[in-house]
């Protein structure tokens, strides 16, 4: 089970990594968001289909909102933002997901997106161990687990340069757009993340 004395858990401070900064998401987003949810390989292995402007912008209205994390399905889908440059301005690159899965079993879930410009540069990897710092130091989870489409040979590297470990692959379990489709879990426990940190 959670600590009691780590939830409610209020996300009021934003996290900044070397080149990131991870906050809430703002209306102000929609734009960054849209160019990349709306794309088609972006969304090849997300359980959603490309997004119009309007959905966008009533997914970043809902995820703004969305600040507390105590019970089961509670979740944070956080903005990664890159600061300005000489060249370009700050802007919205991806996003992270985190949810408690179960507050009995001390367990939590992460995901992530990116806009594919900014794939392979390490960005991924630099936000998600945020976010399990997060869940390891700030909540004292027991275990993270992360649930993705086994073609997604990136997220699988992201996993496993994480330190998680391949747990499960399920065959044809998901009605995923219109056909079955395979799902991976790949985790890493509280002990596991601290011990290399």
């Amino acid at each position: 089970m959670i600590d009691a004395a780590t939830v409610p858990f209020v996300f009021v401070q934003p996290i900044v990594t070397a080149r990131l900064t991870l906050r809430l998401m703002t209306v102000a987003d929609v734009e960054d968001v849209f160019a990349y949810q709306s794309r088609e390989d972006v969304c090849r292995y997300l359980l959603f289909e490309p997004r119009t402007r309007e959905e966008v912008r009533a997914k970043v209205e809902q995820c703004s909102v969305a600040t507390t994390l105590a019970a089961d399905g509670d979740f944070l889908q956080l903005a990664l933002e890159l600061g300005a440059t000489a060249d370009a301005p700050a802007r919205v690159i991806g996003d992270s997901y985190f949810t408690i899965s179960s507050v009995k079993n001390s367990r939590g879930e992460i995901g992530w997106t990116m806009h594919p410009d900014f794939m392979g540069l390490g960005f991924a990897a630099e936000a998600a161990s945020a976010v399990l710092d997060l869940a390891f130091r700030e909540l004292t989870l027991h275990r993270v687990f992360a649930e993705l489409d086994p073609r997604n040979d990136a997220s699988i590297a992201l996993c496993k340069r994480l330190g998680m470990r391949e747990e499960a692959f399920f065959v044809k379990d998901l009605l995923f757009k219109g056909d079955w489709a395979d799902t991976g879990t790949y985790a890493i426990l509280r002990e596991e993340w601290l011990a290399t940190r």
